[in-house]
């Protein structure tokens, strides 16, 4: 027999957090559902308020000068963590939930915003004779709606996600920020080891980042041999070398982020160079004229658009029921509901399906104040028409945004605005809308749609937070709205202040994302070719791996996501499964993967932390690089290799070296 020393142990959530509950199993959060903590209070609002201010400004221009948008729940829970401990809170993890919900409103509104409504302002200068016009109340009218369409849409579905499916999805992100504020209250090795791995994770980025000491990116041309097989068969490898990446797929697991690897490498390792031997683009140009990267960007990854939506689709399919079940306490009396809420335990009250039916009435009415004089030139038809692909976009791809949160911690929300945009640009030319008022009404609405998607996969992490830690779910959707429009505020003015400072040519802002949704609805509005071939090869794709029981969603995610982000995916993946496996004794196996599961999480923190303090070095002017003549080089690649094996090797150390007693 074997035994571990009580003092490798790593105390906090329940054994059962992670895993499949057995039957006639619960769960038992740490906070006790039966007492009351506290959860809305000055301090809560005050420093909920402050980081979704500071976190919507930063991640608004790293995602539009350098096309990366940080997440930012992890980063917001080491400051409410931080700042608890400095003030002494004797209620902090209660408290800290609270603060890091509001928070996080930030990283969700943005990618929403940027992600579509700077086109507009691609548009407008690469159109003028179009005389295009944008405005503040649309980018922030639009992040708002959306963001509050997010919270309402995805309130009923809380209960499936976070309990029904409880040990089902791997939750990546919200793992990592709960074990983070569990770890913050309870102190001791538990927080010693976060921090440790933090600043390990931390520097390797920085180090990466700002001071460009290794390559971010580790291509396979970084040899002549690799050169050629790119040149001449299309054939690349790409793996992105950041900490964030390593951690996000230990915590994902080896199933799914082998599935996710799969589509990736079926993208660039079949695809890309088929097409890239017997393709000719729509203009006659021959494929094996362009590079691989071009070939996957402007043609494979609609076969992962495509797979997006339909795995979408098939989920609605799918979740009819639970549908059916979650909006049909809409129809309950008032009294009925009344007498439910009374014996309902704080740990599982919801905002009441007649508030969210009122908050969707309220919602509707202002959109539609804003599509008549919001200087959109809409006709009553046309506002109808407009308000109805909002809803029922929003709607049909919520659970889509929720279950890829929960499964693989990524929120496809670009492919999915990319479907609204196109299927919406046609429905509203349909009834008029056209020209320079059709493109800026399609990318608003395409703005509501995102930031509604964005908003319903981020939320869905913080309800699961307050899940396992034993949070009160009606408090944490009460202030939701609260970080959502202060989110929605600043992040309207930002993007005025960097469009009109920088623009977006080639020396301005690269907001890919956005120039993505301009290059797609552009042809649409003024003529051009939609790629629908490759839309159907996706979505027909994602049918028959449904039907085999491989997950449609994982595998189209893998095909729309740039290879180099995936690979550590499943490199943290196989360590994950490494340290849970090589022991006979189970509970030993569990004590490691927990372990590793905390330095991971770490891992993930330092390096959104430091990505953070990078952007704002950026943006202050201050330039830490190495010379020009390094960056680029063999050494620049071969030490990137190194210094990656290396945090693997770290990852797989601190896991394993548990202290084992024989008797």
């Amino acid at each position: 027999m074997s035994k571990i020393e009580k003092d490798d142990i790593i105390e906090g959530l329940p054994d059962n957090a992670y895993t499949e509950l057995k039957e006639g199993e619960s769960y038992k959060p740490i906070l006790l559902s039966e007492k009351k903590y506290p959860e809305i209070n000055g301090w809560t609002v005050f420093w909920g308020i402050v980081t979704a201010i500071i976190f919507s400004a930063a991640t608004a221009y790293s995602g539009l000068r350098f096309g990366q948008v940080f997440e930012a729940a992890i980063p917001i829970a080491i400051i409410a963590v931080g700042v608890s401990t400095f003030a002494k809170r004797k209620s902090a993890l209660s408290e800290n939930v609270i603060i890091q919900s509001i928070g996080a409103s930030s990283g969700v509104i943005v990618a929403g915003a940027i992600f579509t409504l700077p086109a507009i302002y691609i548009l407008k200068e690469t159109n003028p004779e179009m005389q295009i016009e944008v405005n503040f109340m649309q980018i922030f009218l639009a992040s708002l709606f959306g963001g509050f369409l997010g919270i309402l849409f995805l309130i009923p579905f809380r209960k499936y996600f976070v309990s029904d499916m409880h040990g089902k999805y791997p939750f990546p992100e919200a793992t990592a920020t709960t074990e983070i504020l569990v770890s913050g209250a309870k102190g001791g090795a538990q927080a010693k080891l976060l921090l440790i791995s933090g600043l390990i994770g931390g520097v390797y980025d920085f180090c990466m980042t700002s001071f460009q000491l290794w390559a971010e990116n580790i291509s396979s041309r970084m040899a002549d041999i690799g050169t050629k097989l790119a040149t001449d068969f299309k054939f690349v490898f790409h793996m992105n070398g950041s900490s964030i990446l390593l951690g996000t797929g230990f915590l994902i697991g080896l199933r799914y982020a082998s599935i996710i690897c799969a589509g990736s490498f079926l993208a660039w390792w079949f695809i890309v160079p088929l097409l890239g031997q017997f393709g000719v683009t729509p203009d006659g140009i021959l494929m094996s004229t362009l590079e691989p990267e071009i070939i996957f960007s402007g043609y494979v990854r609609y076969i992962g658009i495509g797979g997006i939506a339909m795995a979408g689709i098939i989920g609605v399919i799918k979740s009819a029921g639970v549908i059916k079940t979650s909006f049909g306490m809409a129809f309950k009396t008032g009294k009925d509901a009344q007498n439910e809420n009374n014996t309902v335990l704080r740990t599982r009250k919801d905002i009441s399906m007649k508030i969210i039916l009122f908050g969707f009435l309220g919602v509707a009415v202002l959109m539609t104040v804003f599509f008549l004089f919001g200087g959109m030139q809409m006709n009553i038809l046309q506002v109808v028409v407009g308000i109805l692909v909002v809803f029922i976009f929003a709607f049909l791809f919520t659970t889509v945004a929720a279950t890829a949160i929960a499964t693989v911690g990524t929120n496809p929300v670009s492919g999915m605005t990319m479907m609204t945009l196109i299927l919406s640009s046609f429905i509203l030319s349909a009834v008029g809308l056209q020209g320079a008022t059709g493109i800026v009404t399609a990318l608003v609405v395409g703005g509501i749609v995102c930031s509604a998607l964005a908003m319903a996969g981020g939320f869905i992490t913080d309800l699961k937070i307050g899940y396992w830690i034993g949070s009160s779910p009606f408090k944490q959707q009460s202030l939701k709205f609260v970080g959502t429009l202060v989110s929605a505020l600043t992040v309207g003015v930002v993007i005025m202040i960097l469009s009109e400072t920088y623009g977006y040519g080639e020396n301005g802002l690269v907001a890919p994302q956005a120039n993505a949704m301009a290059a797609i609805i552009e042809p649409l509005m003024f003529g051009g070719n939609t790629p629908w071939l490759l839309y159907i090869i996706g979505a027909v794709l994602a049918v028959l791996l449904d039907r085999i029981g491989i997950p449609a969603l994982a595998f189209a995610l893998g095909m729309f996501i740039p290879l180099a982000l995936n690979v550590p995916l499943l490199i943290g993946g196989f360590i994950a499964w490494l340290v849970s496996s090589r022991s006979k004794d189970e509970k030993i196996n569990k004590i490691r993967k927990d372990k590793g599961t905390l330095v991971a999480s770490g891992l993930m923190a330092g390096g959104a932390i430091m990505g953070v303090v990078s952007a704002i070095l950026k943006y202050a002017g201050v330039e830490l690089a190495m010379r020009d003549t390094y960056i680029g080089s063999s050494l620049f690649n071969i030490i990137a290799i190194v210094m990656f094996v290396s945090l693997c090797l770290y990852l797989v150390w601190d896991s394993l070296r548990t202290k084992i007693i024989t008797k």
